[in-house]
């Protein structure tokens, strides 16, 4: 069985050093093990001889079931269980709850260069983190131009033409208490089947362009409480010039997304011209929005109050494409 992989790859050092491993064996450079599988395994099976579905790719985690088994076997079928299992290569072997290392484990790791590690940590515990980390190292992703701000706890995602107003609009935000997480280049990773997370590439991390100014280090001028590594992607914001002869949304009671790598996330159009506060219509649309994921919709419930919730039904969801932007 062949493990899940997304083009991307994360190098051994850095789970080393994300996950606090103790080296017990390092035949070469950690920086130049590469993976790119997301799963793990914990080779019972393996240990008993059955290799029909073995994928030599993921990380092999041991724990104290797995060395329990070993140590009730004879020696040489030990031996040659263990000779069988490290001969096919795994990138690296786990030992977690800090077991005492088996010399017939340790010398088949050297004989076959493979990374041999130890941790203190549960073997559920340990793998769960794992998992976690690698879901986001090895995540599909895409980069596209915009905005994306922390606001009440939201991520909001500002799109739109150049010159539209979204780092200014950014700007606004940060100076009324709310973080920035990317300018310009919004890395999008899909870490799971509903969840998105935007983030900024490391060259340009905390950097604003402002037209007339210049870049600025929001961090440096606004402090280091003003900025954010990443979020969750919570909702889109179109920002457009307005345009007269388009009718635009005034009851909320359409519902808008926007499809990025396959996740449906809500969308909203603001139309932008002289004399409106975007700081303040985006700081209401992330509340609004919290609101809405805990069920409340102000506009259902004025057409209620103004007895029109009979027969009125929620407009069939409009999905826009991400390529649109």
């Amino acid at each position: 069985m062949t493990c899940l992989k997304k083009g991307f790859t994360v190098t051994l050092s850095s789970i080393i050093e994300e996950t606090a491993l103790e080296i017990v064996h390092m035949p070469g450079d950690p920086e130049e093990v590469l993976l790119s599988c997301i799963d793990v395994n914990r080779p019972g099976l393996q240990l008993g001889g059955y290799f029909e579905y073995f994928d030599a790719d993921r990380i092999q985690i041991l724990g104290l079931s797995e060395m329990g088994y070993l140590a009730d076997l004879t020696e040489d079928v030990r031996n040659s269980r263990i000779e069988e299992f490290v001969s096919r290569r795994p990138p690296a072997i786990v030992l977690c709850r800090d077991i005492e290392v088996s010399e017939q484990l340790k010398n088949c790791c050297v004989n076959h260069g493979v990374p041999m590690l130890r941790t203190t940590e549960s073997t559920s515990g340990f793998m769960a983190g794992l998992i976690a980390y690698l879901n986001v190292q090895l995540a599909p992703r895409i980069t596209r131009h915009g905005v994306f701000v922390e606001v009440y706890g939201e991520g909001i995602l500002l799109v739109g033409d150049s010159g539209v107003g979204k780092s200014e609009t950014a700007v606004e935000l940060i100076k009324r208490g709310h973080r920035l997480i990317a300018d310009d280049a919004v890395e999008i990773r899909r870490v799971s089947s509903k969840t998105l997370v935007g983030s900024a590439p490391e060259n340009i991390r905390h950097f604003i362009e402002l037209r007339g100014i210049g870049i600025v280090n929001a961090r440096r001028i606004f402090g280091m409480g003003s900025v954010k590594l990443t979020e969750k992607i919570d909702i889109v914001i179109q920002m457009e010039q307005w345009d007269h002869d388009k009718v635009y949304d005034r009851m909320g009671l359409e519902n808008e997304y926007a499809d990025i790598l396959n996740i449906r996330v809500p969308m909203l159009t603001i139309p932008v011209k002289p004399g409106r506060n975007l700081a303040i219509i985006i700081e209401v649309a992330a509340m609004n929005n919290r609101q809405k994921k805990m069920g409340y919709n102000a506009a259902q419930e004025l057409m209620h109050g103004l007895g029109m919730a009979e027969g009125i039904s929620i407009p069939e969801q409009t999905k826009l494409e991400w390529n649109r932007f």
